[in-house]
């Protein structure tokens, strides 16, 4: 019998026996290295053999598993790593069949040592870059058994933890293996992206920490190195960093129900530490298609709760300002369109209290303080993402929410809603602070391309509203665009400064851009200064606004010419204050007194005219002993001291406009605009019935001034136009239509029926007369050249016009440049 199973034994293939003797009998010595190195020189000597040698160890691996033989399972998955790592061939492919197949039973079985034991061979496994391609492996039950011990709930915490992290690793290890060959198993697709997504979520959160560190966490520790949460994070990474453009949807899909589902949109620092370390992982190139899904995700949302949907939003703000760095791509306009959507869904939900627009009370309870919030992280977010873009985009983009801003009466730019015009007036508010914010820094060299009149005459329009709120903002917006040099801050207060010098103020010279813009634009810009004074409703706020804009169209664009008008504009405004007619009240007209007061002692040292600043201080002294109450430092205070009315304002407290033109005259300023009182040029809805609404006051037209036709011209009052008018107008039109016509059949029927003798008498007379008209017009305009002598007598005792020289000639203002 000894001798029958000796010679059975040696008749047993040579892989065989060299693979059992790698196993002692005792599997406490570990593998016997020296006979590992003989299967190893024989698996590369005959690599035919490889998948053999694979086959028999999986065979022995399995029922080692069976028999619970624990120490020669870690011995054969030893023998298959060292295999694995010493064979490179092209047979390589049906070894790793035995490999995975081995690999899989452990990960199957209940023990979780041989759990992590799996994991580790196929880690080492998937690190092996092979140099044939597979074309049958499938890693499908390695994505469902990894993202099962992901999620392990163990009861020992130190082996819980050790199997989450061996399921996290199993994950990098298939993506690893996968995301580069393109004949394995997409692991992009859905059904492979929704379990390896929420399983990093989930090791992610669990271990949650405040805030996530830069775009890498390359300077950890080797303690923290080994916890859940940073070997997650870099696993995310690194499945982010590999996605190509067509597969960042299926990545960020998950991320977004996973956040739906646990409600993680509400915590909000989980969700922005998400999209931060997705925003920093992927490519630069691709970060506008984040910005577009989480776009999605908000309009899909927009029946949620505020707090989701502020969640969403802030999470936006984020990514928004890491995408800038990178391209943002087409999205630019979307994104503005989706936040001004929900703004406009958000105060409809505050006011109807109902998300489908009707009065009942929906089932669930809008809270409208947490609607306002969710308006303040819009209006943020459109400022954020507004910051980032260059300034021919932020033009656009101004532009873009000035055409959503609704004006009733004159055109409706967004749909109508539930909330009436409470609502209405809601969304002016909200969408003029979110240009506020967009304006904010804007800072441009061509005011002129910059803000067009399609921008800048609707804003305008705005400031004549009754709104005290609306015409605030407006004067904010005003001060955003013109403040170029960070002047801003230095005109917050209104005070009197002996010596403007310790303002520090940056001055630069005006240049042609800005000399036209002020052409343009500059009389609407001194027209609604001086009709925001007037509006009874205007309170602290709006004077300080209005004397820091005054104060910046000094400093940024003010030539000779928009100083002297600035200058009127001040006077006129003192004037104002004095009429009676206007019946403001007394504060009013202290206010608009203590702001001429402030902007005259602020633009007479600009000019540095030593008898105009002399003029100003002496009647600021007066004012100090005798009425104080006329100078900012009494009127704008919590508690100002003002009389209970102001009969007797004249004399030496008043700023003289002979005494002002008279001093700035001899510096060489224009005496003849500078003595013309400043009129405010009325446009037809200025003369309208009490303002109700922003519609009543749009002005359709303004009259630009010419420097020929000063404001003193007397102008026609204009007609009001009533139903009549209209009515009168479209009878009247139809009838000339009707005598037009039979005009033209009687001159056609004459030219048919007439003889050809009367035809050409006809038209030889009208030519005729038009000869003669452009002799009379030759005669005016054409002239022999005249002699530079002057006005003399010839012979005949005719005279000669002298010729006058050029610098003494007037020319058309048109003319000159």
């Amino acid at each position: 019998m000894y001798g029958v199973c000796g010679c059975c034994g040696a008749l047993r293939p040579r892989y065989k026996r060299l693979v059992d003797n790698i196993f002692p009998e005792d599997p406490e010595d570990g593998l016997v290295k020296a006979n590992m190195e003989k299967l190893t020189f024989y698996a590369l000597s005959a690599p035919e053999k490889l998948d053999r040698i694979g086959a028999y160890l999986s065979e022995r691996l399995s029922r080692d598993v069976a028999r619970h033989r624990y120490g020669y399972v870690c011995i054969a998955m030893e023998a298959l790593d060292q295999l694995l790592m010493a064979c490179h061939c092209q047979s390589i492919n049906l070894f790793v069949e035995s490999f995975l197949k081995m690999v899989r039973k452990l990960l199957e079985s209940d023990k979780p040592s041989l759990q992590i034991l799996g994991t580790n061979s196929f880690v080492k496994f998937a690190n092996i870059e092979e140099d044939t391609p597979s074309y049958h492996r499938s890693y499908d039950f390695f994505v469902s058994r990894f993202s099962e011990m992901c999620h392990s709930s163990y009861e020992d915490p130190d082996i819980r933890t050790k199997i989450r992290m061996a399921g996290i690793k199993g994950l990098q290890g298939v993506v690893r293996k996968t995301v580069n060959d393109e004949l394995q198993a997409n692991i992009w697709d859905p059904q492979h992206m929704d379990k390896i997504v929420p399983s990093l979520l989930f090791n992610l959160q669990s271990g949650e920490r405040t805030e996530s560190r830069s775009p890498s966490p390359l300077q950890a520790s080797e303690k923290e190195k080994e916890s859940p949460v940073e070997l997650t994070e870099r696993c995310f990474r690194e499945l982010l960093g590999r996605a190509a453009y067509g597969n960042i949807k299926n990545a960020i899909t998950p991320v977004l129900m996973h956040l739906d589902n646990h409600s993680l949109w509400e915590g909000k620092t989980f969700a922005v530490r998400c999209f931060k370390i997705i925003m920093y992982s992927i490519q630069s190139q691709h970060s506008h298609l984040v910005i577009q899904q989480l776009l999605g995700h908000l309009d899909a949302n927009s029946k949620n709760s505020a707090t989701v949907r502020a969640g969403i939003v802030e999470v936006l703000l984020e990514a928004a300002a890491i995408a800038a760095s990178g391209s943002v791509g087409p999205t630019v306009l979307e994104v503005f369109n989706t936040l001004l959507r929900q703004l406009r869904l958000s105060v409809d939900y505050e006011l109807t209290g109902s998300y489908d627009g009707s009065t009942n009370i929906g089932t669930k309870i809008i809270k409208a303080h947490e609607e306002r919030q969710l308006q303040e992280a819009v209006i943020r977010t459109i400022g954020s993402f507004a910051n980032t873009l260059p300034t021919y985009q932020r033009s656009e983009v101004m532009l873009f929410i000035m055409g959503k801003i609704p004006v009733p009466g004159v055109h409706l730019a967004l749909p109508s809603t539930g909330s009436g015009p409470e609502g209405t007036r809601m969304i002016q508010v909200m969408l003029l602070k979110s240009l506020v914010q967009v304006t904010a820094g804007f800072q441009t060299t061509n005011m002129l391309t910059a803000l067009p009149s399609s921008f800048l005459e609707p804003l305008l329009s705005f400031s004549l509203t009754e709104d005290p709120e609306v015409r605030l903002l407006v004067l904010q917006i005003l001060l955003s665009l013109i403040d170029r040099h960070d002047n801003r801050p230095k005109f917050s207060n209104i005070s009197i400064i002996s010596d403007i010098s310790v303002l520090k103020l940056k001055v630069d010279k005006c240049s042609r851009q800005d000399n036209l813009f002020m052409k343009k634009h500059g009389q609407q810009l001194y027209r609604h200064i001086y009709l925001g004074c007037k509006e009874q409703s205007s309170g602290r706020q709006h004077y300080e606004t209005l004397f820091a804009l005054l104060g910046l169209l000094s400093v940024e664009l003010a030539n000779e010419e928009v100083v002297v008008d600035l200058i009127r504009l001040a006077l006129a405004l003192q004037d104002l204050a004095l009429s009676t007619d206007e019946a403001l009240p007394v504060y009013n007209r202290c206010a608009v007194h203590a702001l001429a007061a402030a902007y005259l002692n602020l633009i007479c040292q600009l000019t540095t005219v030593p008898a105009f600043c002399q003029h100003i201080h002496e009647v600021i002294e007066v004012r100090q002993k005798e009425s104080p109450f006329l100078l900012p430092e009494d009127v704008f205070i919590d508690h100002p001291k003002l009389p209970s009315s102001l009969e007797k304002v004249e004399g030496d407290v008043l700023f003289l406009q002979s005494k002002i033109t008279e001093v700035l005259g001899g510096s060489g300023y224009n005496t003849e605009r500078l003595a013309t009182p400043y009129v405010p040029q009325y446009t037809d809805e200025d003369r309208l019935s009490k303002r109700k609404s922003i519609g009543e006051t749009i002005s359709v037209q303004v009259e630009v001034e010419s420097r020929n036709s000063p404001e003193k011209e007397e102008r026609t009052p204009a007609e009001e136009i009533t139903f009549e008018t209209l009515k009168n107008a479209i009878v009247d039109s139809v009838g000339m239509e009707e005598q037009e016509r039979e005009r033209r059949r009687q001159v056609v029927e004459k030219f048919q029926k007439a003889p050809f003798e009367e035809i050409a008498a006809h038209c030889g007379a009208r030519a005729t007369l038009l000869q003669s008209k452009l002799n009379q017009i030759f005669e005016i305009t054409i002239r022999p050249p005249p002699s530079p002598s002057g006005t003399i007598s010839s012979g005949y005792g005719q005279t000669q016009s002298r010729s006058v020289p050029i610098y003494e000639m007037k020319f058309p203002d048109l003319c000159v440049y």
